[in-house]
């Protein structure tokens, strides 16, 4: 769970370098790379914190049901 922490802080420090950089009146290409690489990580966080969640299951030995397959892929999907 810390490499998701760590992903959700960089991001965090990216969305800011973002502010800056339209406060500043910096070149549209640059801000909106920059806000695609924002999106990208928080993307891969959850996705992270799916795998995590799924992984997680599979290690307690838990009986993963239709119910929570379906809750997981939702989750999943959403971010895709």
């Amino acid at each position: 769970m810390s490499a998701v922490v760590n992903r959700i802080k960089r991001a965090q420090g990216q969305l800011g370098g973002v502010l800056r950089m339209i406060e500043e009146g910096r070149d549209l290409e640059a801000v909106v790379h920059q806000l695609k690489a924002v999106s990208r990580a928080l993307d891969r966080a959850g996705f992270a914190l799916i795998a995590a969640e799924l992984r997680q299951t599979v290690a307690d030995g838990a009986d993963v049901g239709e119910a929570e397959l379906a809750k997981l892929e939702k989750f999943f999907l959403s971010l895709a």
